[in-house]
């Protein structure tokens, strides 16, 4: 049997969320909060951009500061702020690429790599749905930390549009119970060099200021 096509980076969308109430930090639109100068889901556009084809955002409010990052912007079709698998599902629907790439406003520090190794874990695998697993606060020195999957950060397949569909009009709106019912491979970021911090997301402002100190 012949080796799986591999993913290039033309064939993937990549969509940053940055639709929710921003509820943990005073109900303020957290994309537009700034890291080191910068808002949050720009520096998410800038970061995801050189390993996609293309980046869309996922917004609800204060549209017009989001179009100002000069890629395409759209809100939930589901109303009432139903979460990121209602940004999922718009950027299913507007994706022209045969795969999409999700990644939330809030994780600053994603890996540039991010977008070539979900692709080659989804194309090894013959998954529908590569996702990340990543330690999600570093442990004691030396030791070795578990890892937890990331539902945010997926790669999936462009056909599950009809499937996701179905699954929020039943009113589903958890990922990972949407995910299960697909060919799902778990992808780590544990890596020598890989950073323990790559997918902290900053759910308050105070978390936010020390995450910005600790990169200053």
């Amino acid at each position: 049997m012949s080796a799986p096509a591999p993913i290039v980076a033309s064939e993937i969308t990549g969509l940053v969320l940055a639709g929710g109430r921003g509820s943990r930090m005073g109900g303020v639109d957290k994309g537009l909060q700034n890291f080191n100068g910068t808002p949050l889901a720009l520096h998410a556009v800038l970061r995801l951009g050189p390993q996609v084809g293309q980046v869309l955002v996922n917004a609800n409010r204060n549209l017009a500061a989001y179009e100002s990052f000069g890629v395409p912007v759209w809100p939930d079709g589901l109303a009432d702020y139903a979460g990121p698998l209602a940004g999922f599902l718009t950027g299913l629907e507007r994706c022209e690429t045969p795969y999409l790439l999700t990644v939330p406003c809030d994780t600053p520090l994603f890996p540039l790599d991010l977008a070539s190794r979900l692709a080659a874990a989804l194309a090894d695998q013959q998954a529908d749905i590569a996702m990340v697993s990543a330690p999600e606060a570093a442990g004691p020195p030396g030791a070795a930390a578990s890892l937890f999957p990331q539902p945010v950060f997926c790669l999936l397949r462009a056909t599950l549009l009809d499937s996701l569909v179905r699954f929020t009009q039943g009113g589903g709106r958890k990922i990972d119970k949407w995910t299960a019912q697909h060919h799902t491979v778990l992808v780590p970021f544990d890596r020598p060099g890989d950073a323990a911090d790559a997918f902290f997301n900053a759910n308050t402002l105070t978390e936010l200021h020390t995450l910005e100190r600790q990169r200053s």
